[in-house]
């Protein structure tokens, strides 16, 4: 049976790429009726609130009015046949803030459908990109926007180079031992959140070795059979979190704080709901994240039930 995908990953958004090189296309279909804007401000999302938070995607003459406003509108594909484009509106003056409120995705990930929160969160993720890549990284020249919004190319005749949205990849993992698992404090954590552990990818370092070299430099444990169990993009502000379970060798643990403000190892009885403090002292991550993900695998069961998946 297929796992349900994580927030964030849904693969209903048909990206159609081969459509991008084509720029009458892609202006077609941002003139179109059917077309429907992603508006993205200081790297928030709109949102209605009410009962359940709800994606706000403009449409009609409003969509095009706010997307002619903006510098320029990013293809994201298909979703039931609409056109979806996403627009950075950050310092514009548009009336879009009156349909709802910009808030930062991860407040409300959780809580939206998994469809809705896929469409925001590669919205965000490249507007992100081309706020950050107005300048050719090679001579220095301005890039502009060509493909749909999926290449900033170099306006330098001398120098054209090409530069591509960019994703970090970062391996999570959940490290257990028998019936414990080894669960840490980041050191900006609200108080009393523990998650597991995660860090970057290196040039020239396969996921495996990334695990096992992350695990050590955090808390100076060995461990083996790392096992992949699933991915989720994570644009905030540029990621895609890889997930494995790893087997630590040993209890034996040392935090090395210059990385962690603590680590400690549960067990699953205390990870149980009913065992949890009711003093906010100990939490897991929230639920639109991997890491919680992993946990709620180890421990037995898919993570509590959400819109999201």
């Amino acid at each position: 049976m297929q796992r349900p995908s994580n927030p964030y990953s849904s693969a209903e958004i048909d990206r159609s790429s081969l459509e991008r090189d084509n720029d009458e296309r892609m202006i077609e279909l941002a003139s179109s009726g059917e077309a429907r804007f992603v508006p993205i401000d200081s790297e928030k999302n709109l949102v209605r609130s009410g009962g359940s938070p709800e994606a706000v995607f403009l449409q009609g003459m409003m969509g095009r009015a706010v997307a002619n406003i903006a510098d320029h509108s990013i293809f994201l594909g298909y979703v039931d046949g609409a056109p979806y484009f996403a627009i950075d509106i950050t310092g514009k003056d548009t009336p879009a803030s009156g349909l709802g409120e910009f808030v930062d995705l991860r407040q409300v990930g959780a809580l939206l459908f998994a469809k809705e929160g896929s469409i925001l969160a590669y919205a965000r993720g490249m507007t992100y990109w081309h706020r950050r890549h107005k300048f050719c990284g090679v001579c220095g020249a301005i890039t502009k926007v060509v493909k749909g919004g999926h290449v900033r190319r170099c306006t330098n005749e001398a120098c054209k180079t090409e530069h591509f949205p960019r994703t970090d990849p970062a391996v999570i993992m959940l490290v257990h031992h028998g019936d414990k698992c080894l669960l840490g404090r980041g050191k900006h954590f609200p108080r009393g959140m523990h998650s597991t552990l995660a860090g970057f990818v290196e040039p020239g370092e396969s996921f495996e070795d990334a695990v096992a070299r992350e695990v050590y430099e955090e808390v100076k444990v060995r461990v083996k059979n790392v096992t992949y169990r699933s991915s989720q993009p994570w644009p905030f502000p540029a990621s895609v979190m890889i997930g494995f379970h790893a087997e630590a060798e040993s209890l034996d643990f040392e935090v090395n704080l210059d990385e962690l403000a603590s680590a400690r190892w549960l067990s699953r009885e205390e990870l149980r709901p009913e065992n949890m403090p009711k003093d906010g002292s100990f939490f897991m991550p929230r639920r639109d994240s991997i890491a919680r993900r992993l946990i709620e695998e180890w421990l037995g069961h898919e993570a509590g039930p959400s819109i999201n998946g």
